[in-house]
């Protein structure tokens, strides 16, 4: 469990990155939808809903086209979770004796810290992902003449258009991240990757220091004593709805950050110039709604990735992993 102060780091990363391979794997087309709904503009909206979104996606880019953007997405959660839970269960320890008996203040502050470390790997991940993801939406927009034009489309990024599925040209490929990264890193640099830096701190910090006190609060209701574990059980469901309900929380800072990393626009649809430009102009053109916007879909998403998360935690996989490795039996 995340409060046990005797657990290693290496058992923690493994556990994390167990968890958000196998999470990820679950709910990466879900996440998909999100990405398309929240990059939608009033009056634009090719997707009605989630289950819309997704029969449509199948229909015109088949089964594997809801995995879009996966690869980078499994890739890079290893180390994202991972970070964010090991700098959790770190900073939870030394803001105490023993790991626990903390202040609620002092929970959060643990978030906060986790939160930060872990934008590190989660704003390129992102960036790369988002490109993947949303191409399909402006593939499907282009189809439809009276919402899209197709040189309009074009011009909208001339580093990235060429990669496109989504251009003229019908020999146009699938872009991949490898070929994102390569054109970022050429034209903008590293800061190119880290795009959107400033939104992603103001999801992902505010997510943590509500996920996790809230979290340890709700394992606590399912513990039998004071130095028993919950059920393993409990632990999901209390993952679950520490993390369905920081998910929605944080979800306009989510769509701020979705529309910030989104490269290539399609007709008709502005840029922004920051977190404040961006704020203004949803605020402005589409109303209060629109930060609510994927809400649902990313606490489906979100959900079940942190319910395993702490199973993987409770049963021990890392632990059981580092047990069997070669380096115990010659350290024994």
């Amino acid at each position: 469990i995340l409060q046990e102060p005797m657990a290693i780091l290496p058992a923690k990363l493994i556990n994390g990155g167990i968890a958000g391979i196998v999470g990820v794997t679950c709910v990466f087309p879900i996440d998909l939808v999100k990405t398309r709904l929240q990059n939608q503009r009033q009056g634009q909206q090719i997707y009605k809903n989630m289950m819309d979104c997704l029969i449509k996606t199948v229909r015109s880019e088949g089964y594997f086209g809801m995995y879009r953007g996966a690869a980078v997405n499994l890739t890079l959660v290893t180390p994202e979770k991972a970070i964010k839970l090991a700098a959790n269960d770190f900073f939870r320890q030394h803001l105490s004796k023993n790991g626990k008996d903390l202040t609620v203040f002092k929970e959060m502050l643990a978030g906060c810290g986790a939160g930060i470390c872990q934008v590190v790997i989660t704003t390129p991940m992102e960036m790369l992902k988002i490109q993947l993801q949303d191409a399909g939406r402006l593939a499907a927009q282009q189809r439809m003449p009276a919402v899209m034009s197709p040189t309009k489309l074009a011009a909208t990024n001339t580093v990235l258009s060429r990669s496109y599925n989504v251009g003229p040209s019908p020999a146009a490929r699938p872009v991949s991240a490898t070929q994102i990264a390569r054109d970022l890193l050429h034209t903008q640099g590293i800061q190119g990757l880290y795009k959107g830096l400033g939104a992603t701190l103001m999801r992902d910090v505010p997510f943590s220091m509500v996920y996790f006190p809230l979290f340890a609060h709700l394992n606590r209701l399912g513990q039998p004593s004071r130095d028993e574990s919950a059920p393993f059980y409990w632990a999901f469901l209390s993952g679950c709805l520490a993390g369905s309900t920081a998910a929605v929380a944080v979800n306009p800072c989510d769509v701020v950050k979705t529309r910030l990393q989104s490269l290539s626009k399609g007709a008709n649809e502005e840029s922004y110039n920051g977190v404040v430009d961006c704020v203004s102009k949803i605020m402005r053109k589409e109303g209060p709604f629109a930060f609510l916007k994927g809400a649902g879909c990313r606490a489906l998403v979100i959900a079940p990735l942190f319910g395993i998360a702490q199973v993987m935690y409770f049963i021990g996989i890392g632990e059981f992993i580092l047990d069997q490795s070669p380096f115990n039996y010659l350290s024994a």
